[in-house]
């Protein structure tokens, strides 16, 4: 069988731990076999970035601005745990939080539905898509241990040589202080995201934040996501049939829960992060979510929306066997060929992408999965191991 051609490379990101390992199988069973796959390769793994003091994750950041598709593996964001263990130079920041200052936009997230896997709330019956900031907040943040008593000060100077100047808090003794920013440039490109994106599926847009506490940083995305509204798109969205609404994130929680799902929830960038895993979660597992970063420049990086799954790792490299879910990471594949397919107007390579993506979800619903899903699957169910399971998946395709 001759193989399926590519004119232009993905950019790709290895990972780290057992994603990594899940990562070469899939390429070894599922990629490889039928696509004679192009991608400009970088090892985003800890300890080379350690090696290379963190400039591959730039370097990968840039080759997806040159060639316009990624797809990454997890990664480890280190904690001071994980400095000891892998002896690194320093406490490197998150590489998804580089990757994304660098390329902006807005992470796109929803859960990946099955037959015989229904959500934990049961009144969802359909996805709800998770519309997450991709800039700045806790993960562009700057940090200081306070040793003892003083005073912290907020402080910023224009290029005038103007001040303004907050005090923070008079400390009486040790603590801690976090500076976040955010840009008004990037604030706008994720509301045009947002509003282009409900346009273009047709489904109702929910924004929210905490902005009768953070009555400046927060209310800032507020304002900018109603005047781009009312200026751009209300005609739109009424034409269309949808409706976008600010609520505050705590209403916006108990909407959703009493909710049946179908509508895209715009986060800020830390509330998407764990409101994405919340959705993940209870519409059934954290590796049946899709993830992809839309710039305003037209890049898309497409990867899983979990971490590196250490635990398994650990028995995995004791040699003994796990049953770790694949489907996101393998979604993450998926969506790259396809959109690499749609930007080189290679028909075959889009739909190897859709016959991936079908043999997935028919070995699931035929009952064949990991142990993951067969603990919550209403029906009978052969739990495999993660090789096993790529191997039926790939026996489909074939």
């Amino acid at each position: 069988m001759s193989k399926i051609q590519m004119k232009t490379p993905l950019v790709e990101m290895d990972g780290d731990e057992m994603t990594r390992i899940l990562w070469a199988w899939i390429k070894e069973l599922l990629i490889c076999p039928f696509v004679d796959l192009k991608t400009e390769y970088y090892d985003l793994g800890l300890k080379h970035r350690d090696e290379t003091n963190d400039q591959v994750t730039i370097d990968s950041a840039n080759a997806a601005k040159k060639y316009g598709v990624a797809v990454k593996c997890a990664t480890i964001t280190p904690n001071a745990q994980r400095v000891e263990e892998y002896n690194l130079k320093e406490m490197w920041k998150s590489p998804n939080g580089t990757i994304r200052a660098i390329l902006d936009g807005t992470v796109f997230r929803a859960p990946i539905l099955v037959n015989g896997v229904h959500p934990t709330v049961r009144t969802w019956k359909k996805p709800i898509t998770i519309a997450r900031h991709a800039y700045g907040d806790v993960y562009r943040n700057t940090e200081i241990r306070v040793p003892g008593a003083g005073k912290a000060e907020l402080v910023f100077t224009g290029e005038d040589g103007q001040e303004i100047r907050r005090t923070v808090f008079d400390f009486k003794g040790p603590g801690i202080i976090q500076g976040i920013h955010n840009l008004d440039k990037s604030i706008e490109s994720f509301a045009h995201s947002c509003f282009q994106y409900a346009l273009s599926v047709k489904q109702d847009l929910w924004f929210s934040t905490k902005d009768t506490i953070s009555k400046t940083y927060d209310h800032r995305f507020k304002d900018i996501f109603a005047e781009i509204y009312e200026k751009d798109y209300k005609a739109d969205f009424e034409k269309a049939g949808i409706t976008y609404f600010y609520t505050l994130i705590d209403d916006a929680v108990a909407r959703v829960v009493r909710s049946e799902g179908g509508f895209i929830w715009s986060c800020k960038n830390y509330d998407g992060d764990v409101m994405s895993d919340m959705i993940a979660t209870a519409f059934g597992s954290l590796a049946m979510m899709t993830s992809v970063l839309v710039s305003p420049g037209g890049q898309f990086e497409y990867e899983a929306a979990h971490g590196t799954v250490t635990r398994h790792y650990y028995r995995y490299l004791k040699g003994e066997e796990t049953s770790t879910n694949p489907v996101a990471t393998i979604f993450a594949w998926s969506g790259a060929l396809r959109k690499r397919g749609e930007m080189d107007g290679l028909q075959d390579l889009q739909d190897f992408a859709d016959r991936l993506e079908k043999a997935v979800l028919d070995t699931i619903n035929s009952g064949v999965m990991t142990k993951d899903l067969a603990l919550l699957y209403e029906g009978e169910a052969k739990a495999v191991n993660s090789r096993e399971f790529l191997e039926e998946i790939a026996s489909r395709l074939a």
